[in-house]
């Protein structure tokens, strides 16, 4: 019940269905109920809560419990989301699996660990795959779908097909690779910005600005294959005009950088000089985020039915 076990179970109960959050301590369940109370009034309040039901009907639809086998009784999807430590998700897995029947879709939240280290030898290994949300779920949608090699192919189908039916945007990722994709994309972007910031080519605030007012603007709405589509007279054309260009600067790239140091060091100092590194000015800045991200869905929502 942290914070992305209750931003799924705001999704889900967004979309209707009833969800039952789980954890081993009623207080941090409590408070758990509390903050998505608080936050679907906020968030009926400035017009952007998900579905059609109002927030008290959508807050009817959670409970909480602190027994796992009365939480799975009766379910149709289980969204594990307990830290990225894979002896304690095995654990989870380990003990749903005993209480489960042939029906119910286990699914994980991690954002790394590989379907095969997380569900192998695990009685109903054919109804697991790792549904790995983007933070905050409840304001960014997409969802990457990663099937065990022992996945039924029905559990992936029912799976994408539920997340699309609560508003999320599904990608199915035919095999498992360390980091899925999303995260391979995102840790590309930021092992460069490190090795730029770090050899002086820029500094760590204009780093951010080329993203934000730059690549960002375009890949809030479309990917970088189509940017390359769109940049020239398709695929080819891109391909034929830049590729001398792309190979000449991608053979320039460093090492993997080691993410410490002084480098690291220069880029703390200057976030912290732009958000300080405390709790209530991080929370205020993410609430800030979560806003820009609802406005930003809201469009985009209004663009496609346009």
């Amino acid at each position: 019940s942290g914070l992305i076990g209750r931003s799924w179970a705001m999704v889900f109960a967004a979309g209707g269905f009833k969800v039952i959050l789980y954890d081993i301590a009623q207080q941090q369940l409590t408070a758990a109920l509390e903050n998505i109370r608080i936050q679907m009034k906020e968030l009926e309040e400035s017009g952007f809560l998900k579905g059609s039901l109002s927030a008290e009907q959508q807050l009817a639809l959670i409970s909480i419990c602190t027994d796992l086998k009365a939480a799975a009784e009766g379910a149709i999807f289980i969204q594990e989301c307990t830290p990225e430590n894979l002896e304690l998700k095995k654990k989870i897995f380990g003990q749903l699996d005993l209480i489960v029947g042939d029906n119910v879709i286990l699914s994980s939240s991690t954002s790394c660990l590989l379907p095969s280290k997380l569900f192998t030898g695990l009685k109903h290994v054919k109804q697991c795959i790792v549904s790995h949300p983007v933070n905050p779920p409840y304001f960014v949608p997409l969802v990457e779908i990663v099937p065990h090699p022992e996945t039924d192919p029905s559990t992936t189908e029912r799976t994408y097909s539920l997340m699309k039916k609560i508003g999320q945007s599904p990608v199915k990722l035919n095999r498992e690779i360390e980091g899925f994709v999303l995260n391979r994309l995102q840790y590309a972007v930021i092992s460069e910005a490190w090795r730029l910031v770090g050899e002086g080519v820029i500094s760590p605030t204009d780093l951010d600005l080329v993203m934000s007012d730059g690549l960002g603007m375009r890949y809030a709405f479309i990917g970088p294959l189509e940017t390359m589509h769109l940049n020239a007279e398709g695929i080819s054309d891109y391909c034929e005009k830049y590729r001398e260009g792309m190979k000449l600067v991608l053979n320039t790239f460093g090492p993997v950088p080691q993410f410490s140091g002084e480098i690291q060091q220069k880029i703390n100092q200057a976030m912290s000089e732009k958000i300080p590194a405390v709790p209530k000015v991080l929370d205020a800045r993410r609430k800030r985020r979560d806003e820009y991200l609802t406005g930003l869905a809201k469009l985009k929502k209004q663009m496609k039915s346009d």
